[in-house]
C-alpha cells in the first residue's frame, strides 16, 4: 500500500457523526449498516447502506468502480459495524489505505492490515479509538 494519506486525529474523530448524519435509511429503519467513503479532509464522497455491512462495502466499492474512481488511494472508508477480513479485503482491492470502524476488528482483519500496510482503526467512538495497524498515517 502506498504511504499516503495522512489523516488528522480530529478528522477521524468526526467520521462516526458524519456517517450517522448521512444514513437516511438507518434513520428511518434503525436496521441498516453503512459504508462511507471520505476524502483525507473528512468530506463525505459517497455512502451506501444495506442490511449487511459486507454488502454496504460491496455497493461502495462498486460505485467507485463504475464512476472510474479506483484506486481510492487518498481516501478513508468508515463502516458502521465491525471490520472483518472481508471488508479489509474489499478495501485493499479498491486501494483504500485507511479503514475505520465503530466496533472491533477481527483478528484476521488486523493481520491483513498489517501484512499489506493498511491503517486500521477500531472502536471509533467519541474522542477515542484504537489503531491496530498503520499508525504513521494518523496525525496527532
Amino acid at each position: 500500500m502506498p504511504p499516503g494519506p495522512e489523516v488528522p486525529v480530529e478528522t477521524i474523530y468526526a467520521l462516526p457523526e458524519k456517517l450517522r448524519e448521512a444514513q437516511g435509511l438507518f434513520e428511518a429503519t434503525g436496521g441498516l449498516h453503512a459504508a462511507a467513503l471520505f476524502d483525507k479532509e473528512g468530506e463525505l464522497v459517497a455512502l451506501r447502506e444495506d442490511v449487511g455491512r459486507h454488502n454496504a462495502t460491496d455497493k461502495l466499492v462498486g460505485w467507485a468502480l463504475l464512476e472510474g474512481r479506483l484506486p481510492l488511494s487518498e481516501h478513508v472508508v468508515m463502516v458502521s459495524g465491525r471490520s472483518s477480513f472481508e471488508i479489509l479485503q474489499k478495501c485493499l482491492t479498491a486501494g483504500v489505505p485507511v479503514v475505520c470502524a465503530i466496533s472491533a476488528p477481527s483478528s484476521l482483519a488486523v493481520d491483513v492490515a498489517r501484512q499489506f500496510g493498511m491503517t486500521l482503526v477500531g472502536f471509533l467512538r467519541g474522542n477515542r479509538f484504537n489503531i491496530y495497524s498503520g499508525h504513521e498515517r494518523v496525525l496527532a
